[in-house]
Formats: C-alpha cells, structure tokens, sequence
C-alpha cells in the first residue's frame, strides 16, 4: 500500500507540470524569428498574402485566444495538420517517434552493458591499473561532444571500414537494428561514461559498509554479497541518474539523427524549426516531454522498489 499511495502521488503531481509544459511549449515556439507564412511564401512574399495565410491559420488571433485553442486540441487528442507538409501532426508523430524511442532504448541498454561490468571492475580494483584504464578511456566519451563523436564513428566504421551503412533506416527489424547500432553507439558513449563513474563511486562506498562486513562474516558468497547486498544498494543514485540522463540523451538524439541521417523525430524537429512548423513543433516538444515525466515516474517506483523507505 505504501508504494501505490507514493505512485499515486507522484501521477498527481504530474498533473501541474502537464500544464506547464503546455504554456512553455506554446510560448517558446512562436518566439522563433519569422513567421509560417513567410517560410511558405519566401522572402517576396507579399504582405496581402502573408496576412492571408496568418488568418487561414489562426495566427491573427490575439494570444490567450490561441493558447485556450491550442489546450482544447491537444485535450481532444487533436495536434492539428503540418503547415509545410500539410499532414495530420499526430501521423508524422506516429511514423518517427518509434525511431527515436527506438534508438534510445538502444542507446539505453548499450550504456547499461558497458557500465555496471566495467563500473565493478573499476571498483574493485580501485586505484589499479584495470581502474586506472577505465576511468582514462570513459574520460574521453565526457570529453567529446556528441556530434564529433558520431562523426568520427561515421567516418571510422562507416566510410572507412564499412561495418556499418552510413545512414537511413532499414525495413525489417534486424535491418532496422543494424541501421541504427551506430547512432545508438555514438550516444551510448558519454552516457555509459557517467553511468560508470556513478556506480563506481556508489559500489565503492556501499562495499565497505557495515551491513556488508556482517554478510562476509556469516560466510556468504562473494557473488551473492556482490549482487544482493552491494548492487541493490548501490544501484539506487544511478538509477536516478539514468532517469535523469534520458532527456539528455533525447536531446542528444535530435543530433545523432541529423549526423546519421535517421528519419526519427529529433531530425523532424529541426526540419520543422527551418520551416516555422508551429504543429508539428508543439506536438513533437509536448509528446518528448511527457515521455520524459512518464520515465521521471517509472524512475522513481524502481527507487521505492529498491529502498522502500523513499515511499514512506
């Protein structure tokens, strides 16, 4: 009961920041330079037929107006149709979000894989040449920024050795896996390079604690003393570190996208930001954001799972 009472709480809570997301969003977006109409028509545009368009569209209405249109919209479910590609929002949603989910689940658990074994390794032989290498080879993926790192693997494995294409998207689910490994790869980097140093520094305070010592001195494994004892506890900060990270590593797939040419949403936002797409840039931020408040939730049911004390 305590931990539905806290899950309960926190789906509350998310109520206001839903709303606040909705003024963001609709604030920041019409805060870009320009305007739709003139992105449609170009630089010659006429002002007879800018002031057209701006009416066809909703645009010449006064703020509050299109901001309590814009709520009753989005609370029907209903986006509202591209200005440039003149299909609805919620279809282009549909067809490129998948990608970018796709591609951070990936990115996700190649991070995890090379995090938690090496975070062990460098824990346990702390301050040791294994350690020593680790933490000097990770340093490197918190040193470089996204985009130089995918240009780098691009040029490495794609171009050079060609293990892997250089962009796109496959049709087939293995197709689609192999397309995407490499940008998964790229933003993997510096994430499992955070992830490492969290849980290295987590397992190396929990290992020596007093809880730990009574468990060697009633004779059990080491296996079972490293995996009940010390990761469950250590796991608790990089849990929410990982949670934390995942709009990090959203954000950093609106780059990766564009290095790799992946058709997901982070490269349909930009497109739509060059082509002052008000729809499809209020869809694409409002669905982003709420599947990372959704992570923020499930983020914080594995912490109470894992200490219940956090749902009392």
């Amino acid at each position: 009961m305590p931990l539905f009472s806290f899950v309960l709480r926190r789906i509350l809570q998310m109520i206001p920041t839903v709303v606040f997301i909705l003024i963001v969003t609709f604030v920041l977006v019409r805060l870009l330079p320009g305007d739709p109409a003139s992105a449609m028509l170009g630089d010659r545009a006429l002002d007879a037929d800018v002031e057209r368009i701006n009416a066809s569209l909703g645009l010449d209405q006064p703020m509050p107006i299109q901001f309590l249109y814009f709520v009753k919209r989005v609370a029907t479910g209903d986006l509202g149709n591209s200005i440039v590609l003149k299909i609805p929002v919620t279809t282009l949603i549909l067809q490129r979000l998948p990608v970018t989910l796709m591609l951070t689940v990936m990115s996700a658990l190649i991070a995890l894989i090379l995090a938690v074994p090496l975070a062990f390794i460098a824990a346990l032989k702390r301050e040791q040449i294994p350690d020593t290498a680790i933490r000097g080879v990770f340093q490197v993926g918190l040193s470089m920024p996204v985009f130089y790192v995918g240009i780098v693997c691009l040029t490495l494995f794609a171009a050079q050795l060609k293990w892997f294409p250089v962009g796109g998207y496959g049709d087939t689910l293995p197709d689609k896996l192999y397309h995407l490994f490499l940008p998964a790869l790229t933003l993997a980097f510096s994430f499992s390079a955070v992830l490492m140093r969290n849980l290295r520094a987590s397992i190396i305070g929990v290992i020596n604690a007093e809880y730990v010592d009574f468990a060697r001195s009633k004779g059990l494994r080491s296996r079972v003393i490293l995996l009940r004892h010390v990761l469950r506890n250590a796991l608790i900060s990089t849990v929410t570190l990982f949670g934390l990270q995942i709009g990090t590593l959203l954000g950093g797939a609106v780059i990766t996208e564009t290095v790799f040419a992946v058709p997901g949403a982070g490269r349909l936002m930009i497109d739509s930001i060059y082509g002052r797409d008000y729809p499809v840039l209020q869809g694409l931020t409002i669905s982003l954001a709420v599947l990372v408040s959704l992570t923020f939730l499930v983020t914080d049911i594995v912490q109470a799972w894992l200490d219940p004390r956090i749902a009392r």
